[in-house]
C-alpha cells in the first residue's frame, strides 16, 4: 500500500455548490494509483462537502432553497453574529452536511455513480478560497 497528499485551494463565488468532481479525479488520475480509499477533508466550519447529483442543475438550486428555507440569514435565535448575518447560520448548515468524504477508488477511478458528483457546499454569502485535504491509500 502507499499514500498519497494534497491540497486544494477550491475558490468560491459566494453561497452555492461548486462541483470539484475534475480536478480531485485529474489529481488521482496523476498518482497512478488502481484502487484503494479516497479521504476528502474540507479545513473550514462554514463550508462542507457534499457528493450530489452533477446532472440537473435544479438539484444544486432546490438545495439551496431548501437550505435558505431551513437556516435563514439573520435568525434572532442566534447570537453570534461578530461575521455578519450570515456566518452563524452557515456554521449550522456546515453540522448538518459533511466535512469529509469517502471514494473508492476502482481501476484507477473514482467510484462514482453515473449521476454523482463531488462538490465544496459554501454556506457564506460572500466568496472564499477553501482548502480540501485529499489522501489516498491504494496501490
Amino acid at each position: 500500500m502507499r499514500q498519497w497528499q494534497t491540497t486544494l485551494d477550491i475558490p468560491t463565488p459566494g453561497r452555492g455548490l461548486v462541483e470539484i468532481t475534475d480536478e480531485v479525479a485529474g489529481w488521482v488520475r496523476g498518482t497512478g494509483a488502481k484502487q484503494g480509499l479516497l479521504t476528502l477533508f474540507i479545513r473550514h466550519t462554514s463550508a462542507s462537502l457534499l457528493i450530489q447529483e452533477n446532472a440537473d442543475p435544479d438539484v444544486l438550486r432546490d438545495l439551496q432553497a431548501f437550505f435558505d428555507r431551513l437556516v435563514p440569514d439573520g435568525d434572532a435565535l442566534f447570537r453570534h453574529v461578530s461575521e455578519g448575518p450570515d456566518d452563524m447560520p452557515a456554521h449550522v448548515r456546515g453540522a448538518l452536511t459533511q466535512t469529509h468524504l469517502a471514494v473508492p477508488l476502482v481501476q484507477g477511478r473514482l467510484a462514482l455513480g453515473t449521476w454523482q458528483g463531488i462538490y465544496v457546499f459554501e454556506h457564506r454569502r460572500r466568496g472564499h478560497v477553501r482548502q480540501v485535504a485529499l489522501h489516498l491509500l491504494g496501490e
